[in-house]
């Protein structure tokens, strides 16, 4: 993510990750492009503490911080309307007007869509994503570290044109590591997306705010599973944490944010606290407890999982791999993910409301009648793991992959 932290009114425009520089820099040299402001005015249900009257965004609760956050000052963030592009684009640049006092900080980030529910990650303004995009979402992030003041921004002039890939993802099968996961608990309080933790709640968190779902999303999910792969969870991301915030430690080197020098799928706090890395520290400066690489919600924990204690669980970070998927939609508890494609099969675990899963093929099982209707299809969405497919939005009453 991009911050602007020089004290002042600043007009900056956002090249590439980590660095912003004051009215420098020559616009994206690409072949096609398209240039729009961000409406700033419009605050509604995907966005986290901020206001937008008489078109400056600030911070709405200049003490106010999400659950997970335990120092002082505020964030909030904005998350704007889709936009489509006229021709296909892998990048976006950024321009702010804002007004930065010491102390605060504003961020862009974007994300393209990829397919029809498909996202790339949360990118900062100015890095080429991994693939052209069609249309595009921007959020824009406020952070103060001091209760009561707080960073405002007037415009946000954006540009979107095709550059050569640079750090970008090679698209593949979604990574998989084995890492510490730790329960979240925190009832009552409330996520990076606005979301307010209720008991037995089925979501998971992950340290780097490319990966989070905006409310009432699942672009971003994780299959969850004991390591033995007796029981397993498909849980939207919609928290920032454990310890670190931008320890994207699932992508390789060339794009993961901070803590370039581990190896990919090695969480920073678990280097810290098992080999002690950065002297034992996260990126706040903070003594490193327990080498956590992943925050489960409590129903992920106690129901989806059956964990009675923190423990090493094997993740798989669905948005980074490819092929048909499918939303789940029930009517708020999540749905049983089973043996095989029949209603007495045994349970393998849970897939939560929301999550967004890999379909790898279909099979004809029990009828069934769910929120899409009644049909015998079942789709299989991880080895011996079935759902109806009546409880999955994939845009076709049909199957959306090959027979198994």
């Amino acid at each position: 993510m991009i911050r602007i932290m020089k004290a002042g009114r600043v007009t900056a425009a956002v090249l590439a990750a980590g660095a912003v520089t004051a009215l420098a820099g020559a616009p994206a040299q690409a072949a096609t492009s398209a240039s729009w402001t961000a409406n700033l005015s419009t605050v509604d249900s995907d966005d986290v503490n901020v206001t937008g009257a008489g078109g400056t965004l600030t911070l709405a609760d200049a003490a106010w911080h999400r659950t997970a956050r335990v120092f002082a000052g505020s964030e909030g963030s904005l998350i704007t309307a889709e936009h489509a592009l006229g021709t296909p684009a892998n990048r976006v640049d950024a321009q702010l007007t804002a007004d930065t006092p010491k102390g605060t900080s504003v961020e862009v980030d974007v994300r393209g869509r990829t397919g029809a529910d498909d996202w790339t990650e949360w990118t900062p303004a100015g890095t080429a994503f991994k693939s052209s995009v069609s249309s595009v979402q921007v959020r824009i992030g406020l952070h103060s570290d001091t209760d009561g003041v707080r960073p405002s921004v007037s415009g946000v002039s954006l540009s979107a044109g095709s550059t050569p890939q640079v750090n970008a993802l090679a698209a593949t099968a979604a990574s998989t590591y084995k890492v510490y996961g730790t329960r979240e608990g925190l009832v009552g309080g409330t996520t990076a997306n606005g979301h307010v933790i209720t008991s037995h709640d089925h979501f998971v968190s992950f340290p780097s705010g490319k990966s989070v779902s905006p409310k009432g999303t699942g672009n971003y999910t994780a299959r969850v599973c004991r390591t033995d792969g007796s029981r397993c969870e498909y849980a939207p991301v919609w928290e920032i944490g454990p310890w670190n915030e931008r320890d994207d430690y699932w992508n390789p080197a060339s794009v993961r944010s901070e803590f370039k020098d581990l190896p990919q799928g090695t969480p920073e706090a678990q280097a810290a606290y098992l080999q002690g890395y950065n002297n034992k520290k996260d990126d706040s400066g903070r003594t490193v407890q327990n080498p956590a690489g992943i925050d489960l919600a409590d129903g992920v924990f106690w129901d989806g999982l059956g964990m009675s204690d923190n423990g090493y669980v094997n993740v798989s970070y669905l948005w980074t791999g490819t092929g048909p998927t499918g939303t789940v939609k029930t009517a708020g508890d999540p749905m049983n993910v089973r043996a095989s494609a029949s209603t007495s099969a045994a349970i393998k675990g849970l897939a939560a409301n929301y999550a967004k899963v890999t379909i790898e093929c279909y099979v004809n099982g029990d009828s069934v009648t769910g929120t899409f209707g009644t049909s015998t299809i079942w789709d299989r969405i991880g080895p011996g793991h079935y759902v109806s497919d009546t409880y999955l939005q994939t845009g076709s009453d049909l199957p959306v992959a090959p027979h198994c």
